[in-house]
């Protein structure tokens, strides 16, 4: 009786600072988001973020950035042959075990022109999805290149799928408008996005929220405990295996790789998903600040916890709210960076700005837990 009353003691304080989370958003964002927010360019923030504390493998690095160090423009999509590669082996029709396409490496290597191996599985994709925007020419990319068809997404970048159109809608303004970047300026990939943002027309960004947005979310990652994890290389900032035995600490890290790399790296498979090894205790941690902040009830004595829970804003079932996003399920990986951008002052609007009196007081090892948390959730059946 005891424990239940302090759980719901807990529970009702956790309500009261969500509300008051609510009511501030509420009376403070404009009516309408402004064109642009006039913020440091990220090459002159970069003094300000502490590198030092950077949780390098969410973002595909095994070491902090080199003074000056900036990401190389990434290679637009192309249907070239590789000379190191046999030409027959790159133009041979493959298949798939499920489905009834058959792709060559060229015809997956090209973003220009999404390969779609399921296309059961979703809506037709609009152009602006298999081909990129109208207006970048050979520079274009379709967003299922990256994200894929079925907006599952991948560790080094994010899972769109099932995201609120509105919420969509502003990421990708606050992209092109300088309102969002990434703490770790070696990241191309952050880049690349900014470019496409710009370059999406309003017609064609509509069209990629409302397909990706009538999608449900589903399991796609599991998480597991583990004191060791398989030794790894980095390839485009995603960890891979060099082995199948775990020999490697994991040192306070989170390891997210391909269950099947041939399947996610040579044919981008849609339905091949990823696992995510976590320091062992992460998971209990993380279900204590997700849903209590951290807070405590001693005695008579309420002792505020670290953080306000993330059920107050992104729901119950961390399937979001309105316009909130959902987080159940989706990559640790990307969650932690997120985190630590935020933390780091690179997303600099207003939904975000609450989020930073969120993470405030986070360490990285909070961050571990919540992210290895949320994901090892499975989200409901029908939640898009």
């Amino acid at each position: 009786m005891k424990r239940t009353l302090n759980v719901l003691i807990i529970a009702v304080v956790c309500f009261a600072l969500g509300a008051a989370t609510q009511r501030f958003y509420d009376n403070y964002r404009p009516a309408k988001a402004p064109a642009a927010l006039t913020i440091k360019a990220p090459a002159d923030n970069v003094a300000a973020i502490k590198f030092e504390q950077e949780p390098l493998w969410a973002y595909g690095f095994d070491k902090p950035p080199a003074p000056g160090e900036k990401a190389s423009p990434q290679n637009p999509p192309n249907r070239n042959l590789r000379a190191n590669e046999d030409a027959a082996e790159q133009t041979r029709p493959r298949p798939l075990q499920g489905s009834k396409a058959t792709y060559s490496l060229v015809d997956i290597r090209d973003g220009q022109n999404v390969i779609d191996w399921f296309p059961g599985d979703h809506p037709a994709m609009p152009s602006v999805v298999a081909h990129g925007p109208a207006g970048m020419g050979k520079t274009a990319r379709g967003c299922g290149s990256c994200h894929l068809p079925n907006g599952k997404g991948r560790p080094e970048n994010a899972g769109i799928a099932g995201l609120p159109i509105a919420y969509f809608q502003r990421q990708i303004d606050d992209f092109r408008n300088g309102r969002r970047h990434t703490a770790d300026p070696r990241k191309p990939n952050t880049n690349t996005m900014i470019e496409l943002a710009k370059s999406l027309s309003e017609d064609e960004l509509r069209a990629a929220a409302e397909y990706f947005g009538s999608m449900k979310w589903t399991p796609w990652i599991r998480v597991v405990e583990t004191d060791l994890v398989p030794k790894t290389r980095i390839a485009g900032n995603l960890f891979l295996p060099l082995e199948a035995a775990k020999s490697e600490p994991i040192a306070g890290r989170i390891i997210e790789m391909p269950e099947n790399e041939e399947q996610a790296e040579t044919y981008r498979n849609p339905h091949s998903g990823f696992v995510a090894y976590v320091p062992v205790g992460s998971l209990s941690r993380g279900k204590d600040l997700v849903t209590t902040g951290g807070a405590r009830k001693v005695g008579n004595q309420f002792i505020s916890g670290k953080t306000t829970p993330c059920i107050t804003c992104h729901g119950p079932d961390l399937m979001g709210v309105t316009d909130i996003p959902p987080i159940a399920g989706r990559s640790p990986s990307y969650m932690v960076r997120q985190m630590w951008d935020i933390q780091q002052g690179t997303r600099p609007t207003q939904a975000p700005q609450l989020m930073k009196l969120v993470v405030a007081n986070l360490t990285t090892e909070d961050m571990i837990a919540i992210a290895a948390y949320v994901s090892s959730l499975k989200p409901p059946a029908a939640a898009h």
